[in-house]
This record gives structure tokens, C-alpha cells and sequence, in this order.
């Protein structure tokens, strides 16, 4: 079964999100002394490494002096790109002091390792640097799979640009942040994701813990506030992780006719959603039977490529049916929405079209990795089957948006909205 340990490696977000909008527009011109500190600081990491991975190997535990040194580094990393990537916004110290910033990494003490862990630990983390290159801006820094500059097998660092989510959501944060001097939370939360993923790669690389990168995102943001339930949520049987190994192995094959009535389905919903939008833009309301037919598609491409991507097990039905699989979706009925808000919505969604695309290659990555572990154990990894929840969300509610199912724009963040609570008696006074 799955675990809930806590993790050795633990992210620290104490951001406030208000950002400058002076050290935004110039954040990477400002940040050019560190992009070369920890270049020079990089190259001897990487000599560093080397020392302490035989002294490991020999002694069973790290040197209290190198895991000092190296976990000084993993934090200073974590600052510089939390600062990059707009997760914070105070100008980071130089020497990755513990709890100097407020995007920080708690690091374990040294302790004894497995040492075939430790002979083995650079094929043992090529999946999570390839889960790391879809999330995140740090893990990329050392013995890149694909090969560094040069094709020497090590690279230096990429300054915040390797992680296709971080990237995204810093990209998109840089624009709002100019407007708003605030960072939307939902890509805080994605980028700080990202970096809190990477942080635990390195940490696994550098051998400061021999505990594998967990790519659960709702425990790595365990402690940030989750923002209000979105109208578009997940429900269904989240601790379910058995899977048939033979219907895992043709999963793709399996998956053929669902592909072939969602592309047919696609062409109707298509043309259907022409018509609700100008019918939306008279009214202020979708037509129900209009928004039930589109609702049913939406919930449908969900379970598709919830199967296929292994988050669920079952073979899903082909009508799209509310609450016929394991992975479903909340789906709000026809309720007034903004006009302006409908006339712009193909302009509107375009940003979340970034955000989506970037998940896509985590859930590519994901489902790539879960198809071998559920073919050996027979169940899917916890933070993997998480991780793949939350890129299927995200894209659900992208969905639900561009087939004008509701006005509210999706949100980012790997965390599950929080339900309101009930109101007291008293409030309702």
C-alpha cells in the first residue's frame, strides 16, 4: 500500500504573495550575481559529490562537514529559484542559510544509507529527474538523463528555465504580478510545487537522504492554505491504487475505442458548444439539455484519460455517466455567467492553455513510469497516481471553461479546493 510518512525533505512557503513590480520587471537582471554564485559554487558541488559519495560507500553515512556543505547549497538553490520563478519576493542571501527565506527546505541530519542505494543512486533517480524536467527548476542541475552542455553527462544550472510547469506558471506570474503587485496563488502554488519536487531530487542525487522523491502534491504543499473549491472537482475512490496487471499491459490497446468515441464526440461537442456560446451571450444562461450533453462529455473525457493514463483501474463506460467510475467529476448545473466574460472566453482561456500543457508532459511522465511499477507491484504509487489527479483536474476544468459548463477560471494549484464550511448559528444572525 501506499505511503503517508512524511517526507525527510520538506518544503517551507511562508510567502505572503505581494510582489514588487520594480523587482519583478528586472527580477532577471537582478538576479545575475547569483546566476554566477552558484555557477562557481555548481562546480565544486559537483567534485564534492564525488568525495562524498565514495565516503558513503565506505562508511555507510555521509561526513557531517560535506552534508553541511551540500545541504547549504540544495537550500541556496531553492531560494535563487523560488526568487527566479517569482515564488518570493525578498532578494535571496548567498549562503543558503536555514529559515533566512520564506521559501525554504527543511534537510535531514546525516544518517546511514542502504549502500546499493547508494552504488546504484544515479540510475535509481533517472525517473524522477524525468518527473523533475516536467515540475520544477532545480533537479536538472546534476547528470541531466538526456546529457549537459557539451554532452559531458553533467550540466550547470538552468537558472529556473528546465521544469515546464515552474516555467509556465513563472511566465504567466511575471505578467500579473506587473498588474495585480500580487502572484496569483494557484500558480505560487504550482511553481512552489515544482521547486519543493526538485529540492528532494537533489537531495536524493546528492545522497543527503536515501528516501525516494515522493511527486504527491498534496504533501509537498501539505502546509500552504488550499484555496476555495473550485465548481470543478474530483471525486470518487482516491485511495484505490490496486490495478490489473494484464489490463495495465494493454492498457493502449484497451483504450482504442474509448479514443475513437471520444474523437467522434469531440466533433459534435465542438460544433454544440458554437451554439451554447451565442446562446450564452442572449441569455446569460447555457441551454440545460445543451450544458447535460457537454457535462456528460467533459465527465466522459476524464474517465478516458483517467484509464489510460492509469490513475483508475476499470474500463470506463462510453456515456459519461456521474458517478459510474472511480475518478469522477463534480460538475456544476446551468447557472448565469458573465457576458463579457463569454464573448472573450477562446482569449481568456489561453493562459490556462499554457498551464495545461505544461501538466500534460507530467502526465505523460507519470503514466510512463506508472505503467512499469503497477506491472511489478500491481498498484499504482501513491504521489504518481496524485500527480496525474491533479494534471487531469486541472485539465477538466480547462474543459469545463472553454465548453462554457461555468464562468470560473481554472485554478492552478496542485491543492484540492477547501470545501466551505457550514455557516453557525451565530453568523447566521
Amino acid at each position: 500500500m501506499h505511503e503517508h510518512a512524511e517526507h525527510p525533505v520538506r518544503l517551507v512557503v511562508e510567502d505572503d504573495l505581494r510582489r514588487n513590480r520594480l523587482t519583478v520587471f528586472f527580477r532577471i537582471l537582478l538576479a545575475i550575481p547569483h546566476f554566477i554564485w552558484i555557477t562557481l559554487w555548481t562546480i565544486v558541488i559537483v567534485f564534492a559529490a564525488i568525495i562524498n559519495w565514495l565516503a558513503t560507500l565506505v562508511t555507510g553515512t555521509p561526513p557531517g562537514g560535506l552534508h553541511r556543505f551540500i545541504c547549504a547549497y540544495i537550500r541556496y538553490s531553492v531560494h535563487l529559484t523560488a526568487y527566479v520563478h517569482l515564488v518570493a519576493n525578498p532578494y535571496p542571501g548567498f549562503v543558503g542559510e536555514e529559515g533566512e527565506y520564506v521559501i525554504d527546505v527543511r534537510l535531514p541530519e546525516p544518517a546511514p544509507q542502504v549502500r546499493w542505494k547508494t552504488v546504484l543512486r544515479l540510475p535509481l533517480a533517472l525517473p524522477a529527474l524525468l518527473i523533475g524536467a516536467t515540475l520544477g527548476g532545480v533537479g536538472g542541475t546534476f547528470f541531466a538523463p538526456n546529457g549537459g552542455r557539451g554532452g559531458t553527462g553533467v550540466r550547470f544550472p538552468s537558472f529556473g528555465g528546465s521544469g515546464a510547469l515552474s516555467g509556465v506558471a513563472a511566465f504567466l506570474g511575471w505578467f500579473a504580478s506587473l498588474v495585480r503587485g500580487r502572484m496569483p496563488k494557484g500558480l505560487r502554488d504550482a511553481a512552489a510545487y515544482g521547486i519543493g519536487y526538485d529540492a528532494q531530487v537533489m537531495a536524493y542525487l546528492l545522497l543527503v537522504t536515501d528516501r525516494y522523491p515522493s511527486a504527491d502534491p498534496t504533501a509537498m504543499l501539505g502546509d500552504v492554505e488550499r484555496p476555495p473549491q473550485h465548481p470543478v472537482y474530483l471525486v470518487g475512490e482516491a485511495e484505490e491504487l490496486r490495478r490489473s496487471r494484464l489490463t495495465v499491459f494493454f492498457r493502449l490497446l484497451l483504450a482504442i475505442p474509448h479514443l475513437i468515441w471520444l474523437t467522434l464526440w469531440s466533433i459534435a461537442a465542438e460544433v454544440l458548444v458554437i451554439v451554447t456560446w451565442f446562446a450564452t451571450l442572449i441569455t446569460g444562461r447555457p441551454p440545460a439539455p445543451l450544458h447535460r450533453f457537454l457535462s456528460r462529455y467533459v465527465r466522459y473525457s476524464l474517465h478516458v484519460y483517467a484509464f489510460l493514463s492509469l490513475a483508475a483501474n476499470p474500463f470506463p463506460g462510453f456515456l459519461g455517466e456521474p458517478g459510474r467510475y472511480p475518478l469522477d467529476l463534480s460538475l456544476p448545473g446551468p447557472e448565469r455567467q458573465n457576458r463579457w466574460v463569454t464573448a472573450f472566453r477562446i482569449v481568456l482561456v489561453i493562459p490556462a492553455y499554457l498551464i495545461n500543457y505544461a501538466l500534460l508532459f507530467a502526465l505523460a511522465a507519470a503514466a510512463f513510469l506508472t505503467w512499469f511499477v503497477a506491472l511489478v507491484r500491481g498498484e499504482a504509487p501513491w504521489g504518481l497516481r496524485n500527480l496525474s489527479a491533479y494534471a487531469l483536474r486541472y485539465s477538466a476544468q480547462l474543459n469545463a471553461y472553454l465548453f462554457l459548463l461555468t464562468d470560473a477560471y481554472p485554478h492552478a494549484s496542485p491543492l484540492e479546493g477547501a470545501a466551505p464550511e457550514p455557516a453557525t448559528f451565530d453568523e447566521l444572525l
